[in-house]
């Protein structure tokens, strides 16, 4: 049997821009950070004592005989992708639910890879499985996904992505101080709006967009290649800041983006003391972001308690196995 376990993310500025459809012409910048809530999955060679060959349990569980009937877009690909032949017993917990703007999806298809990879006897590098997760999601499977979460997931870490127009990835580690990334990391209140949403049909509509949003588009580029800045100097509260601004530019990708109930939340949190903050994944709904001094934590979570506060700290190790036992021929 295989564990592996694959984190979630937070993407603070850039979203967008990780597109295939921009940044092959534009190149893309990206600033996010990974967190301590994740995807875990537990693989097994089914037995073959029964009718099935293929057990597969996440929200639903499918049994079934071919590959070929497997529902679960990429739990099918990935395994023809691998070219297994066995029969697979899959399963799926996630700390957080789905269709909620975490890179749930793609967090999946990384550990899923790094699984049978290890129910393979093969270790994968961390840019391979990245590469690899975009490659099922954007073309196998054919959902309109970005590139970001699945390289995050990947490496794990507080980073700048940039995309190249070439589709060349290069990760590179935010290096700063413990006390500052302690700091910084208090300053994160993660909400959940209860509203969740299916990202590839929104990012869809903000993909149609792209040819008449170049200039908030070039915004948010740049704007990750600021807060890169801004971290530098250390200068907390002008991050807040600049994402309030980011957060208004991307909203207005498409109308899809955000809506009036999610407005008054975010303005609830900006009133009671937030300096800035985003709705996370495509939009729509899911988990909304606040970036907030500690002195006004208590003021934000009384404006906003109809909302769930998850407290999160940033991971930075990526996909990892976790249990590793090899199964006997």
């Amino acid at each position: 049997m295989i564990i592996s376990r694959t984190p979630y993310r937070i993407s603070f500025f850039g979203g967008g821009t990780d597109y295939p459809a921009w940044y092959e012409e534009n190149g893309g910048n990206v600033l996010a950070a990974t967190i301590d809530k994740y995807c875990y999955l537990f693989v097994r060679r089914l037995p073959p004592f029964f009718w099935h060959k293929y057990r597969v349990v996440y929200s639903k569980i499918e049994l079934v005989k071919d590959v070929s009937e497997i529902l679960h877009p990429s739990v099918r690909e990935v395994i023809r992708f691998l070219g297994i032949n066995d029969g697979l017993e899959i399963h799926h917990m996630g700390d957080l639910p789905a269709r909620s703007g975490m890179g749930s999806s793609s967090s999946f298809t990384v550990g899923l890879l790094h699984a049978l990879y290890g129910l393979m006897g093969k270790m994968p590098t961390k840019k391979q499985l990245a590469h690899e997760a975009i490659l099922i999601e954007q073309k196998l499977i054919g959902e309109q996904v970005g590139s970001q979460d699945q390289t995050l997931a990947a490496f794990g870490g507080f980073n700048f992505v940039r995309f190249r127009r070439n589709g060349e990835i290069e990760v590179n580690p935010i290096v700063l101080s413990r006390e500052f990334i302690d700091e910084f990391q208090r300053f994160i209140m993660l909400f959940f709006t209860g509203i969740q949403r299916t990202a590839s049909d929104i990012a869809e509509k903000q993909v149609k967009n792209f040819s008449n949003r170049r200039k908030e588009l070039e915004f948010i580029s740049s704007s990750a290649v600021e807060a890169l800045d801004i971290l530098r100097k250390e200068d907390i509260e002008a991050f807040g800041k600049l994402l309030h601004e980011a957060w208004k530019h991307k909203r207005s990708l498409a109308s899809c983006v955000s809506n009036g109930v999610i407005d008054e939340m975010y303005s609830a949190g900006i009133s009671a003391g937030a300096l800035g903050g985003k709705l996370l994944g495509a939009g729509g709904g899911g988990f909304i972001l606040f970036f907030v001094p500690p002195s006004r934590h208590d003021a934000v979570r009384d404006a906003l308690r109809k909302l769930l506060y998850v407290p999160v700290r940033f991971e930075f190790l990526g996909s990892q196995i976790i249990y590793y036992k090899p199964q006997r021929e």
